[in-house]
């Protein structure tokens, strides 16, 4: 029996360790790809294009929006966030799981588009361990930091909209549980053509 395409969508409030737990689910999972977001921020330091992000210039950003290029985008902290269209489809044709690492905002409008897909949010372990994570990262302006601390807030009230809950206490432990959310998914009998 042949899996069908599954879409994987991790968002949780700025600096709850997403990308740290998406990057070791991916050294761990060889079968998995991800699905690179285009942003108008700037690239931090390690950051490399293609890689993280596509970086664009804000009038690039708004000609694919004109051009109907994203499955999904939003305006997050003064910058734009995408994610492109014909990657995610052309991931899901040739039956493959993709993994998006996306804000509450876009998640939603994803899972107008594919409502069988897996919405997963992680959270902190408590907000004042997101507050010395994201002073820690010493990459945010105070001002930055506090609009995403009061933004984290908001969307952990709305973590209901998603299939799965994780906490993000430690690393190992967390992706040991988005790695059985994954398994539990692919044998799910209505996941199968």
């Amino acid at each position: 029996m042949e899996d069908k395409g599954l879409l994987i969508v991790v968002s949780g409030p700025a600096g709850v360790g997403k990308g740290t737990l998406c990057k070791r689910l991916f050294a761990e999972c060889g079968d998995l790809e991800y699905s690179i977001s285009v942003t108008t921020r700037a690239p931090r330091p390690g950051e490399t294009e293609g890689k993280e992000y596509y970086f664009r210039s804000r009038d690039q950003f708004l000609k694919m929006v004109e051009n109907n290029e994203f499955l999904e985008w939003a305006e997050f902290c003064g910058n734009l966030y995408g994610t492109p269209r014909f990657h995610v489809e052309s991931v899901l044709k040739r039956n493959k799981t993709i993994l998006l690492e996306i804000d509450m905002q876009g998640a939603k409008i994803v899972k107008k588009a594919f409502p069988d897909g897996v919405f997963i949010f992680i959270v902190p372990p408590s907000l004042e361990e997101l507050a010395e994570r994201l002073y820690g990262r010493g990459t945010e302006t105070p001002e930055v930091m506090q609009r995403r601390l009061a933004q984290a807030v908001l969307e952990m009230k709305n973590m209901k909209d998603y299939d799965y809950a994780v906490e993000n206490d430690e690393i190992g432990t967390a992706v040991e549980k988005l790695k059985s959310i994954m398994i539990a998914e692919k044998c799910r009998v209505s996941s199968k053509p």
